[in-house]
């Protein structure tokens, strides 16, 4: 299993897959383009509030209110490493009216036996690419990569690792490291990104795995101390950090975004829905915040975001079969 997470490291790198392709899933007869939104929409986010899935969501709502005209309520619903939220989502009325972030984990969990595939979604458009980061308390004894890995391999499974949840990418990018290292972590499951870095602020574990936005912040609060960026370069919001293969780790892994909706909107809804995500996706206010946060700012089509969700579910189970 470890081997194969090494292996699944190179299918998550940031915006290495450029895809083409077209998806279209309408169908409903009781919704309309027409006269669409009559009322205020529900955002559904799959993690913790305060994570970088979470950040995105509601800097993306903040955008879709004033080109919708309608309010957007964000609702976390948290649990299973993205199982909870995704499974709420898939299973909300095809109305435009229940829409949703959606993590690279709709292409992993169904090849661990949760019934999620992208198919199950109108896919929106693309939104985002985050590279992974390891930090550790700014106590630690542990003063860079070379002295975690280290402990690591001095006590095989010892070193606890918070992520994001069991079967989510941050757990697959533990794994990663320590094939890539040849050391043995101990993943420790929280329900998202923010939770895992205040279990690692507080002392709970001893290294955190995460998003660039969800431990930048507290790096830049002195509560973390960040040791590597599991990114093919450094990044722009972390400059002083180097790469994990810089320090002799040749692994890059990371998470990615999209827009979404349960399967069948109507095609009216589905492209007044994705006009508005790829407008809030390409403004200013949108790149400012995610640039700054460490991530990669996107803003495709419902089908290049429709095959590539596919492809990266089909080679995941290539990864998982």
């Amino acid at each position: 299993m470890r081997s194969r997470m090494l292996r699944l490291a190179a299918l998550a790198v940031a915006g290495t897959l450029v895809v083409t392709g077209c998806a279209n899933r309408g169908g409903s007869e009781t919704a309309s383009g027409e006269n669409f939104p009559e009322k205020d929409l529900t955002l559904v986010v799959h993690a913790a509030a305060g994570g970088g899935s979470d950040l995105t969501a509601r800097t993306l709502a903040k955008e879709l209110e004033a080109d919708l005209g309608r309010s957007i309520v964000v609702e976390n619903r948290t649990g299973g490493g993205g199982r909870v939220g995704l499974t709420y989502l898939k299973g909300r009325p095809a109305d435009g009216y229940s829409i949703g972030f959606i993590p690279v984990e709709v292409a992993m969990l169904g090849h661990q036996g949760a019934d999620i595939a992208p198919e199950q979604f109108t896919v929106l458009g693309q939104v985002m690419n985050a590279p992974a980061t390891l930090s550790v308390p700014t106590n630690s004894p542990y003063q860079s990569l070379d002295d975690l890995l280290a402990a690591a391999k001095r006590e095989p499974g010892t070193i606890t690792v918070s992520n994001s949840g069991a079967g989510a990418i941050w757990e697959a990018a533990t794994l990663a490291l320590g094939e890539a290292a040849g050391a043995t972590f101990k993943p420790v499951p929280y329900d998202g990104g923010a939770p895992a870095v205040a279990a690692g602020v507080s002392g709970e574990v001893q290294a955190v795995m995460a998003g660039v936005s969800e431990s930048a912040a507290a790096a830049g609060n002195n509560q973390l101390r960040i040791l590597a960026v599991l990114a093919p370069e450094r990044v722009s919001s972390l400059p002083e950090v180097p790469t994990a293969k810089e320090q002799g780790v040749d692994v890059v892994i990371g998470g990615w975004g999209l827009m979404g909706a349960p399967a069948g909107l109507p095609d009216e809804v589905r492209q007044r829905l994705a006009d508005a995500v790829r407008k809030a996706a390409s403004s200013e206010a949108f790149k400012d915040v995610m640039t700054k946060a460490g991530n990669t700012p996107l803003a495709t089509s419902p089908d290049e975001a429709s095959q590539f969700a596919q492809t990266e579910y089909d080679r995941f189970g290539q990864i998982y079969g």
